[in-house]
This record gives structure tokens, C-alpha cells and sequence, in this order.
């Protein structure tokens, strides 16, 4: 009887932790699903356009001459509208960044194209690129970011949030073509390593790829004094990669912007083809390491837009225009909605609290000056 007992209690708590179970799932009841980014690599596209982004190459301005010292003018456009240019928009998006549409926005989410409804831009008024990365990365429109001057962040990025937790110790890095990437993330007290411009990697053994890097690096013609081609960052960024497999990573290129600026609309597309190039090479190296497979997400955005028309070259206060950015995700926590329409607006501001919550982290409510994350990348 003891034991008829026992039997009967056994089977009564298994019958009531079943009907538990059914009622939660049946009421839509608050059970979490499981967390599974726990690396996050965010790529910025300095001064990418949105229109180039939906659109691919704009018919009028892919026609422009760019300067004469580049090339060609005539030779550069003609080669432009040869490998850009296509009947419609859709086609010409597509030949312009190919894996962001056939990969990144087909499993993930692109917000910002205006014709469909949904609205990115950056909150912080100035619309250069100081303030925009500041913004993104730490999640705060400061008005004392008011120059592309290169001195140290007034306020800490969530990379320096994060890195200072246990778990992300030591495993954030940040790599960009702009020198000035130095002061944005407060390289001399951030505590992590941040490789900006022509500066040699250092903190990984000299295999030969890397001391070939920095032989270029030294040795390379500059355009640019305070920027490098975007080539260098990038690879160098990839080798860092592969020897130490950061969980938190940044890549910055810069030659969207600098073309723009030389008023080369050939040279811009070109850029933004070989951006969207390294964004597949990147993604897909990672995703063959066990330690980023499955359980990364990729984010890629600008750090500002640009003007409309012949000020397209341009952007700023004196540009309304060159506020509308465009951000994109992809990874096992965003529901793959893909390109999203008649979507509330979200803001570079949300960045960095969405960088922390994909990790598990609560960014907003220890800043809470920062934009609140992004709920719809989050699968909520």
C-alpha cells in the first residue's frame, strides 16, 4: 500500500508539471528562448548612403566625371555603369553589394530604406563622422563631440563597458582605416587593443602575413595622411582573427567617404562593392572557426549619410539629408524579417545598448543616457 502510494503521488506531480508546461506554452507564457550570440563583429561603412544601398548605383550621378589625378574620368564612369549600372533598382542593389542581399539581409534585417517606410538616421545633429561613431558606440548624442579631431572619447564606448566584464576581458579589439579611431575608442585607456591607420600590429606574433602588413603599412604611398586604404585594416583585422578570436570585434573602412569627398561617384561604388567583398570574407571565415560558428551576429551600418543630388559628395549640419543611415543584422537572435517595412525608426544612438544585449548584457540601464536596444534584432 506504501508503495501504491508513492506511486500515485509520483505519477500525480508528473501529470501537473505536464499540464504546467502545456498551460505556458498554450498562454504564451514568459519563457525566454535560449541565448545564442555570444560573439558580435561590427563592420562600419563610413558615409554609405542609403540610396546606394536600396537603389544601387544612381543612374544620373554614376554618369558624373570624378577628377582628373584619379584616372580617366571618362574610362572610370564608363567602367562604372558597365559593371553598376542596371535596368532597375533591385538589379542594381543586388550587382552593388551581393552578399549583403543574397546573404545578410535575406537571414537577417536591413532597416533604413525610406520608400518602403522605415527610417534610420543619427540623433546627434552634426552628421560628420567624429560624432557618428561616437554616438554608435557608446549609445550617446554628446554636443562636446563637435570635431573629427583626434582626441580621446569624452565618454566610454561599449567596447570599454564590455571589455571590463569578465567574460569579454581581453577579447575586444577594434580595427579601422581612420587614424582617428585612436581617440574614438580612448586607445590609451580602453584596454584593449585598437589598431587604427598605418600603426603596426604588434600584439600578435610576426607570422609572415602580419609582418607584411606592417611593411606595407610603412611603406605604402599615403592619400591620406590620417587614413589608410581600406585593405590594410581589414586584413589585418582578419589576422588578429584568426590568432586570438576576439568575442567583440569593430572594423572600420573609410573609402567610402574619401572618394565621395574627392567627388568620385566610379571610385565610390568601387569601395562599397569591395566593402561588401570583405564582409563575405570575413563572415564566411568565421563561420568555418567552432568558436563563431552558429553563434555570431554581424552588424553593418554607416556613421552617417549624405546629400542628395550634386551634394551627394558632402555631409554635415548644412546637409539635412546626410542624417538618414541604414543599419543591418544578421545572426542566430534576429528572426530573419529581411528588408523591413513601415518599421518604427531606430537610431545609431541604439547600437550600443543593441551590441550588449545580443551578448547578454543590460548597456542601456547602466547608461541610461544611451538609446535603449533595438527589440526586433533581439527576436522580441
Amino acid at each position: 500500500m506504501k508503495i501504491d502510494r508513492m506511486l500515485d503521488r509520483l505519477l500525480t506531480g508528473l501529470v501537473l508539471a505536464a499540464g504546467a508546461m502545456l498551460f505556458a506554452a498554450a498562454s504564451g507564457a514568459q519563457v525566454q528562448p535560449a541565448h545564442k550570440t555570444q560573439n558580435v563583429i561590427v563592420v562600419m561603412m563610413d558615409g554609405m548612403r542609403w540610396q546606394e544601398v536600396f537603389q544601387g548605383a544612381d543612374p544620373k550621378l554614376i554618369k558624373t566625371l570624378g577628377p582628373d589625378w584619379l584616372g580617366d574620368p571618362k574610362v572610370m564612369a564608363a567602367e562604372a555603369q558597365k559593371q553598376y549600372g542596371r535596368p532597375s533598382p533591385v538589379e542594381a542593389r543586388q550587382v552593388l553589394m551581393p552578399f549583403l542581399w543574397s546573404v545578410v539581409a535575406a537571414k537577417g534585417q536591413i532597416f533604413g530604406n525610406r520608400d518602403l517606410g522605415s527610417d534610420s538616421h543619427v540623433t546627434n545633429g552634426f552628421n560628420f563622422s567624429y560624432p557618428g561613431y561616437a554616438e554608435t558606440l557608446t549609445g550617446i548624442a554628446d554636443p562636446r563631440v563637435d570635431s573629427n579631431d583626434n582626441v580621446p572619447n569624452p565618454n566610454p564606448t561599449v567596447f570599454l563597458w564590455l571589455n571590463a566584464k569578465p567574460d569579454f576581458a581581453g577579447k575586444v579589439a577594434a580595427f579601422g582605416a581612420w587614424g582617428t579611431f585612436n581617440g574614438i575608442f580612448d586607445k590609451e585607456h580602453c584596454g584593449f587593443v585598437v589598431n587604427s591607420g598605418y600603426d603596426p600590429l604588434t600584439e600578435i606574433p610576426a607570422t609572415p602575413e602580419v609582418a607584411l602588413l606592417n611593411a606595407l603599412k610603412a611603406e605604402s604611398a599615403r592619400l591620406w595622411m590620417d587614413e589608410s586604404f581600406d585593405n590594410l585594416p581589414f586584413h589585418t583585422a582578419m589576422e588578429f582573427v584568426k590568432a586570438k578570436k576576439p568575442r567583440v570585434l569593430f572594423v572600420g573602412l573609410g573609402e567610402t567617404d574619401d572618394w565621395a569627398h574627392a567627388g568620385s561617384y566610379a571610385a565610390y561604388l568601387t569601395a562599397a562593392h569591395l566593402g561588401d567583398a570583405y564582409l563575405r570574407e570575413l563572415w564566411e571565415m568565421v563561420q568555418s572557426m567552432p568558436e563563431y560558428q552558429g553563434k555570431t551576429t554581424l552588424i553593418v551600418l554607416p556613421d552617417h549619410g549624405r546629400g542628395l543630388g550634386p551634394e551627394w559628395t558632402t555631409h554635415g549640419q548644412k546637409v539635412p539629408a546626410s542624417k538618414e543611415t541604414w543599419m543591418a543584422f544578421m545572426g542566430p537572435d534576429t528572426a530573419a524579417l529581411g528588408e523591413r517595412k513601415q518599421a518604427g525608426p531606430v537610431t545609431e544612438s541604439q547600437v550600443a545598448a543593441t551590441v550588449a544585449a545580443l551578448l547578454g548584457a543590460d548597456y542601456h540601464a547602466a547608461v541610461p543616457k544611451s538609446g535603449a536596444a533595438i527589440g526586433d534584432v533581439l527576436g522580441k
